[in-house]
């Protein structure tokens, strides 16, 4: 055990001594002492309830011969966090959980991980933290809330930017609001759309790195605390047969991961984080990858932002485990993958099965003959930009149109709400990338004024920063290398001719090479504002989001 090191031997007395002063016994000590890492605090409404989940983990822990030690970890709410400073700190925080829980496990010696999830950067630090210290390690969300329901129809916190859209233009009175946020997030539990939180805890179960159904399961259903006490007591088997987060995150998980991903129609920031945890393990996961998965896998599901569905609609039609044996049939899932469970995750999906066709279509019958996300390459952006495809309307696939270039977000969004963008237009917003945000911001805020100005299926907007999972339409983001890099999307200028075509995978400006050259020599990117702390170290370190943004 790693632990022995701790608290084995003569040496140790004082290790020991500690460990007694915590509250544990001779016998607890002698265990393998089992980390908890417990994202619960009680700002995120996809965390509150975590301590619940713990308790039946640790219950699970003990009953199968392990001493559970629970720490906490960071969470930042990205619906909170959205439109103000805050945002800037959200995907950086990825880095920071991954370190925290790094720093917990090798300095305190434990034996074996379970890791208690929910939202968008808590999850794929935590896999980051995992594949890197790669002890046995297991991971266990808190479950997606239920859907709400508003004038009689079913909603979510997806529509919430578009909401407040509606009041700024006379569409929706403030008590209309008032109404729609008391009834649209009706319960604790990461948001009920497929955004990043979701996707991301999909992307955990394809991996491997969790029990089947982790993705789905309510977090209100008692079957999730059922679940909890499972996960608990399979680390216990993991650390018995000396299963670690290298022999379950190999290639093929991550191209399985990739495949369930463009099936379901998931968030863009999976590009990130999927491309992120691939580094942590040595495995160079490039963005061409989703492309040539993209073109292979259709899309078979139609959540909201973007459809009617729910992740409970998931649950009742058979789960995560139905989308994987449904590429599993066109021979995109790579069956012989290792999973927690201690079995192949083609041996999981053995009884798996639809229980709704209309939540989960099959391959033969897709909302979108190709994979939810698509990568684009072009003279904007040489090293790619991403996509989410299945949600863009066929009239703007393909666009050509003049830039109205903006240096933030802020300022988009209010030549949105003035009505200075017009129909045919492509917003521009530039210096919004990892490194000149900094930190990346979520662009809802700009996506959602132009669809409350109901020119989402004539306007197209493109970015250095990213979408939320919430973001529907022709909404093209991480174009790398970044404005802040010296990239070519900074040298855009307002008028010039953009040209959008997503079937080809094509992101163009419409000038002459050696106009474009001329513009590179002469660009001069634009001063940062001085940042303190952790943003100024982030935004020195972190390379172009086609590398995920990882820290250098």
């Amino acid at each position: 055990m790693h632990s022995d090191e701790l608290k084995k031997g003569i040496y140790r007395a004082n290790q020991r001594s500690l460990l007694k002063a915590a509250g544990l016994g001779e016998e607890d000590i002698q265990k393998p002492l089992i980390g908890v890492v417990n994202s619960f605090n009680e700002i995120v409404p996809g965390h509150t309830h975590l301590r619940e989940i713990a308790k039946y983990v640790k219950l699970g822990i003990a009953a199968k011969g392990g001493t559970p030690l629970e720490f906490p970890s960071i969470a930042i709410c990205d619906g909170m966090a959205m439109n103000h400073e805050g945002m800037r700190y959200s995907l950086a925080s990825r880095e920071l959980i991954a370190d925290s829980i790094e720093a917990m496990t090798i300095g305190h010696q434990l034996d074996g991980l379970v890791l208690i999830t929910n939202c968008d950067k808590i999850t794929p630090g935590m896999l980051m933290a995992a594949a890197r210290t790669n002890i046995p390690s297991i991971m266990i969300s808190g479950g997606p809330m239920l859907a709400g329901t508003f004038q009689g129809e079913i909603t979510d916190n997806s529509v919430g930017c578009e909401t407040s859209g509606k009041v700024a233009t006379g569409r929706l009175t403030v008590d209309e609001m008032s109404e729609w946020e008391d009834t649209s997030c009706p319960t604790c539990g990461s948001c009920s759309h497929l955004g990043t939180a979701n996707s991301m805890n999909c992307m955990a179960e394809a991996l491997g790195m969790t029990l089947p159904w982790n993705s789905v399961i309510p977090a209100v259903y008692s079957k999730r605390n059922v679940l909890a006490r499972r996960t608990g007591e399979q680390l216990m088997y993991l650390v018995k047969h000396n299963i670690c987060p290298h022999d379950i995150l190999s290639q093929k998980s991550f191209e399985n991961a990739i495949a369930t991903d463009m099936a379901i129609g998931g968030s863009t920031n999976t590009v990130l984080h999927l491309i992120a945890i691939a580094h942590e393990v040595g495995i160079d996961l490039s963005v061409n990858k989703f492309d040539e998965i993209s073109k292979k896998v259709p899309k078979l599901c139609n959540f909201s932002p973007s459809g009617k569905y729910h992740m409970e609609d998931l649950f009742h039609a058979g789960g995560l485990q139905a989308v994987i044996k449904e590429i599993s049939r066109i021979n995109m899932i790579h069956e012989s993958a290792l999973t927690v469970t201690g079995h192949t995750i083609g041996e999981n999906i053995t009884y798996s099965q639809i229980k709704n066709k209309k939540v989960i279509t099959s391959a033969q019958n897709p909302y979108y003959k190709e994979g939810g996300i698509a990568i684009l390459w072009g003279n904007i952006a040489p090293s790619s930009a991403v996509v989410k495809a299945g949600t863009v309307n066929v009239s703007m696939l393909k666009h050509k149109g003049p830039a109205k270039v903006f240096y933030s977000e802020d300022d988009a969004v209010s030549a949105i709400v003035k009505r200075n963008i017009k129909k045919g237009d492509v917003i521009v917003i530039l210096y919004e990338g990892p490194k000149g945000g900094p930190g990346m911001r979520e662009m809802l805020m700009a996506t959602a004024a132009v669809v409350a100005s109901g020119l989402d299926k004539e306007v197209a907007l493109i970015t250095d920063g990213r979408f939320s999972g919430a973001t529907h339409g022709a909404c093209i983001g991480h174009i790398s290398p970044e404005a802040a890099s010296g990239g070519p999307i900074g040298v855009i200028r307002n008028d010039d001719i953009i040209e959008i075509d997503i079937p080809a995978r094509k992101l163009n400006l419409l000038i002459s090479d050696s106009e474009l050259e001329e513009r590179l020599k002469n660009n001069e990117i634009k001063p940062r504002k001085k940042r303190k702390g952790y943003l100024s170290r982030y935004s020195k370190n972190v390379l172009s989001a086609n590398y995920g943004a990882i820290l250098e």
